[in-house]
């Protein structure tokens, strides 16, 4: 037996949509591991797929994708050397290895992917099972506060600079400074490059400061001088106008969002010189790994605020409201 937060209609996030049960102990399928989570994050994608924004592919369901934890038991193909492993779990929980995008490294894009607390049950729970394959050990360098962010919110970043192209040296802005950015930021300083952040809350924009952003200000601002790529966080339409605005010529923008609520009309001329706009569709496997790698080589500082599991909903409406500094991470 284990207690969980589970999902089983799309409420607004103030009328508390989780509902804590106890839930009798898990199938394990022959390539799957037994985890019990010591820890999950708490995603901007759970809180839109908990208010409805985002469409639920199954009810009732298990939110949480950026899950750390110990295996406890394995499926019968697995190898034996992986119990007691600590690892990690995030937002792709599958992919079918075979089909055009696979075979070409986009097994993001896999029509028959599945992701974790979307199509199978996620980390806001004591226990969780996921394919082994789909289970990354964890290195020692980070706690498991420390390590939850990394999986999804690190990760996507680190994809994000990939879609938007960006190389050392250059300048760069960053539309929203929540989980993500806060990865982002640290990557971005870590090549060299100059990074402009614009989010309306000033706690924000002195938090970016402190990590190396060389100026930070509100979406309404300009920055001083034209970006060679931008990636948006927030999942609002406008925002992203606003950084399209501020793109040099042939420069790219990367909307790092699962849901965004709309694409305001606006004129060609902010595309034309060669400027581009990209969308961030979930991440690979070689991503996750390739970041765990990274985050140990800069090393990417989580800035986290902890919550028990039975505070899931208020961890919800604190992310909703503007009350997360950094990650907001579910201790178990």
């Amino acid at each position: 037996m284990a207690r969980a937060q589970i999902l089983e209609r799309p409420a607004p996030a103030d009328s508390s949509p989780l509902k804590a049960v106890t839930v009798a102990d898990l199938d394990i399928a022959p390539d799957e591991v037994l985890i019990d989570v010591a820890a999950c994050g708490v995603c901007r994608t759970d809180l839109q797929l908990c208010e409805g924004d985002l469409r639920a592919h199954q009810l009732p369901i298990v939110p949480g994708h950026q899950i750390v934890g110990t295996v406890a038991a394995i499926g019968s193909e697995v190898s034996p050397h992986r119990l007691g492993e600590r690892v990690g779990v995030a937002w792709i929980a599958s992919a079918c290895g075979i089909c055009r995008y696979c075979t070409r490294g986009l097994e993001n894009l896999c029509d028959h992917a599945a992701f974790t607390g979307w199509d199978r049950d996620g980390g806001f729970a004591e226990r969780v099972t996921a394919r082994s394959d789909f289970a990354y050990p964890l290195p020692d360098d980070f706690s498991d506060m420390a390590a939850a962010p990394l999986l999804c919110g690190g990760v996507i970043g680190y994809r994000a600079l990939g879609i938007a192209g960006v190389e050392p040296g250059q300048r760069i802005g960053l539309y929203g400074f929540g989980s993500s950015a806060t990865s982002v930021i640290q990557i971005a300083v870590h090549w060299g490059c100059e990074v402009f952040v614009a989010t309306r809350s000033r706690h924000e924009q002195q938090r970016a400061l402190d990590l190396g952003a060389a100026w930070a200000a509100g979406y309404d601002q300009e920055p001083p001088a034209p970006l060679d790529a931008a990636i948006t966080f927030a999942p609002v339409g406008d925002v992203a106008i606003r950084a399209l605005e501020a793109l040099d010529k042939g420069g790219t923008l990367a909307i790092n969002a699962i849901h965004l609520d709309r694409i305001p009309e606006f004129s060609y001329d902010l595309l034309w010189e060669e400027r581009s706009i990209r969308s961030v569709a979930n991440v690979t496997r070689r991503d996750i790994v390739e970041l765990l790698e990274l985050a140990i080589e800069i090393p990417i500082v989580s800035q986290t605020q902890e919550y028990a599991l039975d505070d899931a909903n208020r961890a919800l409406l604190d992310l909703r409201e503007g009350r997360v500094s950094g990650s907001a991470v579910l201790r178990m």
